[in-house]
């Protein structure tokens, strides 16, 4: 039996702007709904396709479209965060900079950060691989672990060890989507100073 071939996707314009459409709604869509419930019809449905084979033409299918939401979310943050930190002065700056803008974002981004934990807590590639392992977690703390390194050759943070309070400041902060889906009324701009004042208690060299 013959089978018959998808044509290879052509990389214009037009197609670009079309997955950009697609990834927006799964985004809107996973957020709304939760990703289990977010379907190609649905995703269809928000972007105002006629046919889910419009996505279906655009990504080889629910792995590649998801891994492309990641790299969508991941790379606005990753803007959003450079924006704010490429001119801090001092480690000391630069970690009350990291803490108050990583929080700031999530207290205006709460769908994108919805989507990208319904998919933390649900999305499994063919081979067996998530969205987020041990090395994606390293990747994470290393810029704020060259934060304290910095902080520390320069005097200003006393010696702890900078990997412990690496993952001390990101699970503090990682946490927040959790407690927002209970506590949505919480002052965020209160937590990120609540944080501010705790880290700088805690990496605050000698007087």
């Amino acid at each position: 039996m013959q089978v018959r071939q998808q044509p290879p996707r052509k990389n214009t314009f037009a197609g670009e702007a079309r997955r950009a459409q697609i990834v927006e709604a799964a985004v809107a869509t996973i957020a709304e709904l939760g990703y289990t419930q977010a379907s190609f019809a649905r995703i269809a449905e928000r972007a105002g396709l006629s046919s889910t084979r419009l996505i279906s033409y655009h990504f080889a299918g629910r792995a590649e479209l998801i891994q492309q939401v990641l790299a969508r979310l991941h790379g606005e943050m990753g803007r959003y965060m450079y924006e704010r930190m490429r001119a801090q002065p001092t480690a000391s700056e630069a970690l009350r900079t990291y803490i108050r803008a990583l929080v700031g974002y999530i207290a205006t981004h709460r769908p994108q950060m919805k989507a990208l934990l319904e998919i933390f807590l649900n999305f499994q590639s063919e081979e067996g691989t998530r969205s987020y392992d041990a090395r994606t977690d390293l990747a994470v703390l290393a810029p704020i672990e060259e934060i304290l390194q910095w902080g520390q050759r320069e005097g200003d943070f006393r010696a702890f060890d900078t990997r412990v309070m690496a993952l001390t400041v990101q699970r503090a902060i990682d946490g927040l989507p959790f407690l927002l889906e209970t506590d949505p009324g919480r002052d965020l701009d209160a937590y990120a100073e609540e944080l501010v004042t705790l880290f700088d208690l805690a990496t605050r060299g000698p007087e």
